[in-house]
């Protein structure tokens, strides 16, 4: 009977040890990649998703002033952090992204997706904050406004 309890007390902390040290699993096909391949979220993580947001104007004076798809990408990324932070939550806990670019005349119709990304590489995979969410990147023919180029969603896991 000591035996039986001994054995279900020692597997009992083996799997709370395991769930504690249980996290969100990254893999990259390529480490240079700005982007995870995959994310594996382990079971009792909580999903948090945040819906598509786009730039603030440059000037609130000008209401339909965003700036270039650099400027756009800033904007958002900036407040999707806070809007984290007020969760006690930080862009490591980013698991999924999904970005929406219009083309621009300066890219003969293309998405700035280089803009974009020079603008992301300072929010994931940096020394600070390592972790780099999967993500697709489209183009789109429009957002809501004509001076909207980026809108961004995201899937953020964190351990409850």
């Amino acid at each position: 009977m000591i035996r039986t309890f001994a054995s279900t007390a020692a597997l009992a902390l083996a799997l709370i040890a395991g769930t504690a040290q249980a996290q969100v699993e990254r893999t990259s096909a390529n480490p240079t990649a700005v982007i995870s391949s995959t994310a594996t979220i382990p079971p009792g993580y909580k999903l948090i998703y945040l819906s598509g947001s786009t730039a603030s104007p440059i000037d609130p004076a000008k209401p339909d002033e965003f700036g270039d798809t650099k400027t756009q990408t800033l904007s958002i990324l900036t407040k999707m952090k806070a809007s984290l932070e007020k969760m006690g939550l930080g862009m490591g806990d980013i698991v999924k992204m999904n970005v929406f670019l219009v083309g621009v005349p300066e890219r003969e119709g293309k998405m700035d997706a280089p803009a974009m990304n020079e603008v992301f590489k300072t929010f994931f995979g940096t020394t600070e904050q390592p972790n780099k969410p999967t993500r697709s990147t489209v183009q789109v023919a429009a957002l809501g406004r004509p001076t909207t180029l980026v809108e961004i969603e995201a899937i953020a896991a964190v351990k409850p």
